[in-house]
């Protein structure tokens, strides 16, 4: 009978470690993420002690697509974040993505954040801005289409014209104005230029302050991370002030790191409860004062850097309807040879 007894409570244990260790195993949410993992690091690190589950961060660099295709069923992700809503587009267009039906997501953030059938979310937004030298330039207001006035020859610079931010700021100015327009406006900032266009967006600060520039189109984020870096990039940051520009018949332009839920996401409620925090004003006020981006919750705080460039207007126009165009954006930067 002893043995029978310690059969069964040996039994009972066993199973109580795999119930446990199924438990265990089942806290734990997998992200794909095209953003370097130390930018968010911060965010999933408090996620995970205020939930007590983990978070499995895979970087990919590039060819997301392309790996979770691959992968297909058997795919671990759970989460899919880019730094670009046009990847995210692609990914929903590949079939790679499943519906999310969350009240918090769509209280917090606004719909034209979001795609309407609950397939991506932006989490947070960094603005196309236009960095101005403090020393040579006194304007504190433009619109994007002035950008390609011939009163500004030989003063901009601007990275590659088939860089994504840039293809979905003139997918932007396609939206608003249409293909023959955007081309004529792309032509004149291209000969507005005083440098090919190339190199980044800290490039264009470091430029101005060169003398090469006075002038250029860059993300409002980098402000924060050159005024927090080293002496060489801080010199950088103080010879620039940042203007928002904005459409003459609309607001700024955004671009986004966004995120999708993976088709085949094997912990789906708890990647689910990932999301609902990364858009909560919590997980929003990290996201601000650690990679200097706005929230896309309005209820959340503002770095004081990326505050002291004033509101943001954002530009109504759904970022879904933008991405229509990235392919004609692309055209015409090769069809005006942009960057030669």
């Amino acid at each position: 009978m002893k043995n029978i007894l310690k059969r069964y409570t040996l039994g009972g244990l066993a199973f109580l470690g795999l119930t446990l260790s199924s438990v265990l195993q089942a806290a734990e949410v997998n992200l794909y993420t095209t953003r370097e993992p130390g930018l968010i690091q911060p965010l999933l690190n408090d996620f995970s002690q205020s939930t007590g589950i983990k978070v499995n961060t895979i970087f990919v660099k590039e060819g997301l697509v392309e790996r979770v295709k691959t992968e297909g069923r058997r795919s671990p992700a759970d989460i899919l974040m880019t730094v670009d809503f046009g990847n995210l587009i692609d990914l929903v267009e590949n079939d790679l993505s499943q519906k999310v039906s969350s009240k918090v997501l769509d209280a917090s953030i606004p719909a034209n954040l979001r795609a309407a059938n609950g397939h991506w979310y932006a989490l947070s937004m960094r603005a196309r801005a236009v960095y101005a030298s403090k020393d040579r330039t006194q304007f504190t207001a433009i619109h994007y289409e002035d950008l390609a006035d011939p009163k500004y020859k030989g003063k901009m610079c601007i990275r590659s014209g088939a860089h994504p931010y840039n293809t979905a700021l003139i997918a932007a100015y396609i939206a608003h104005h249409g293909e023959v327009k955007a081309e004529q406006w792309l032509r004149g900032i291209k000969a507005n230029l005083a440098r090919s266009a190339s190199g980044g967006d800290r490039d264009v600060a470091r430029d101005i302050l060169g003398n090469i520039c006075d002038l250029g189109i860059a993300n409002t984020y980098y402000v924060g991370t050159m005024s927090n870096g080293d002496d060489r990039q801080k010199s950088w940051a103080n010879a620039i002030h940042v203007v928002l520009p904005t459409f003459k018949n609309g607001g700024t332009h955004v671009n986004v790191t966004g995120a999708v839920l993976a088709k085949h996401a094997p912990n789906r409620k708890e990647a689910v409860q990932l999301l609902e925090f990364l858009a909560s004003d919590r997980g929003q006020a990290i996201y601000a004062q650690s990679g200097y981006e706005y929230p896309v919750n309005k209820s959340a705080k503002i770095d004081p850097i990326i505050a002291s460039f004033g509101p943001l207007n954002v530009d109504n126009i759904r970022l879904s309807d933008i991405a229509k165009y990235r392919k004609v954006a692309n055209q015409l930067v090769d069809k005006v040879q942009f960057d030669h």
